[in-house]
């Protein structure tokens, strides 16, 4: 899968999944998800987010500090599901 459809369909499986009030196309690759200034996700949002990852890209969060990390920006989860499929 190219990069530029890891990160559409990481943005496709926010919108569809957490279901936000928003469309794929508005997402920033660098939009804070978490938090005021960003898409404003929450814990429970977090905690859907990381089964949508296993569901869709086949890739865990094992703890929230590996979450806290990972899951900030669509990059940063581009990033993070690329590091786990090398690994795997």
């Amino acid at each position: 899968m190219a990069e530029t459809d890891l990160r559409k369909s990481i943005k496709e499986m926010l919108v569809k999944n957490l279901m936000l009030q928003t469309t794929a196309e508005e997402i920033g690759d660098d939009l804070p998800l978490f938090g005021p200034g960003g898409l404003g996700l929450d814990s429970i949002d977090a905690l859907e987010l990381v089964v949508s990852m296993e569901k869709t890209f086949g890739v865990g969060v094992p703890n929230s500090e590996v979450a806290a990390k990972a899951l900030r920006t669509v990059n940063t989860i581009h990033d993070y599901i690329l590091e786990k499929r090398a690994a795997a």
